[in-house]
């Protein structure tokens, strides 16, 4: 009998928890004002928030940021919805089922290698870049010059299009989220089915990643006069690859720090350079952000890769037993453990 695909849910404290106060480079948590004030009043202040005014509007920010993430899966459904129906691709053949010849050869090679009898880690580490063994972080090629020119190329037509657009994810404010335009099924989740778990289950076994079964893809943008630099953070998922699309710039790097629950995690950092048609690999809550871009523009895409079987015991965002709430698509990656069921048949 063939088993339904499991339902997907988000943790309750997305609309409370890890508000992102971009002036201040601060994440807090909002419960009302009071609790506000007493829990971050000492470093807001430090950091400029002085006046009633800078508070208030504050306030008023984080309760809008609130509200929006109310509404979020809602308004992502319609959206999709919207552009399904009216949209008009400039480069119809990225929305194909992902074929290898837009996957690099080292990308491919590494794939193959970790799903043979007998593949370890220190066989796949000869076939990527390590550049951090102490905080697990590596790179390799992912996708060709021609596939990311081909993707760039639709994302800027979709970009400058009428449609609707959301924000890709809490902190950056320009991009795509993929599965809104569509591009979830033919290339992202084949993407993380077929090539990425293998790799990410020799590299990150503690971490899920022989269980990956959900993903969030969005794509980001960095311009002058649009977002230029991204604030430390870690990501609400067990690993991340970060792959950059293009297109011409200087400065931008990612900086990493240690894992978030860590003390002094960002006592010392690491910075990693772009290449365009690579992809970095880390863990999900390996603290993180992007030094400000210099000049042209830079468009990575980012796949948060989720395991249900790890972040039900934990939610990473509150970092406590999720307390599930009904969402669209693959929600935050959280399931409901069923119960097992009795097929009557089968006893009758």
């Amino acid at each position: 009998m063939a088993t339904a695909p499991p339902r997907f849910f988000r943790c309750a404290c997305f609309c409370s928890e890890n508000l992102y106060a971009a002036r201040y480079g601060l994440h807090v948590r909002l419960r009302n004002e009071q609790q506000l004030r007493q829990d971050y009043g000492p470093i807001l202040r430090s950091r400029g928030c002085v006046s009633p005014k800078d508070f208030q509007q504050l306030l008023e920010e984080l309760e809008q940021e609130v509200e929006r993430r109310q509404r979020l899966g809602h308004e992502s459904a319609a959206r999709k919805a919207l552009i399904a129906n009216s949209y008009r691709p400039a480069r119809p053949e990225i929305y194909n089922p992902l074929q290898g010849a837009a996957l690099a050869p080292e990308f491919l090679a590494a794939a193959e290698y970790s799903t043979l009898p007998g593949a370890d880690l220190n066989g796949l580490l000869q076939r990527l870049e390590t550049v951090s063994d102490e905080q697990r972080i590596y790179r390799l090629p992912v996708f060709t010059a021609p596939f990311c020119q081909a993707l760039l190329e639709e994302l800027e037509h979709f970009e400058q299009s009428d449609m609707p657009k959301g924000r890709p994810n809490t902190m950056n404010n320009y991009g795509v989220l993929l599965h809104e335009l569509g591009l979830d099924e033919p290339l992202v989740t084949p993407l993380r089915e077929r090539f990425l778990q293998p790799l990410m289950a020799l590299l990150y076994p503690d971490c899920g990643g022989g269980q990956l079964d959900s993903h969030r893809a969005f794509v980001v943008k960095y311009a002058p006069g649009q977002d230029r630099e991204l604030g430390c953070h870690y990501d609400n998922a067990e690993l991340t690859i970060n792959v950059a699309l293009g297109k011409t710039f200087t400065g931008g790097a990612l900086y990493f720090g240690g894992f978030f629950q860590a003390p002094s995690a960002l006592a010392k950092t690491l910075d990693v350079e772009h290449v365009v048609g690579q992809g970095i690999l880390h863990r999900g809550g390996q603290l993180h952000g992007a030094q400000p871009l210099g000049t042209g523009e830079r468009w990575n895409l980012v796949i948060w890769l989720r395991a249900s079987a790890v972040r039900n015991r934990l939610c990473p965002m509150c970092c406590r037993k999720p307390e599930l709430v009904a969402d669209e698509g693959f929600g935050d990656g959280f399931t409901r453990e069923e119960p097992p069921t009795v097929d009557v048949c089968v006893l009758t």
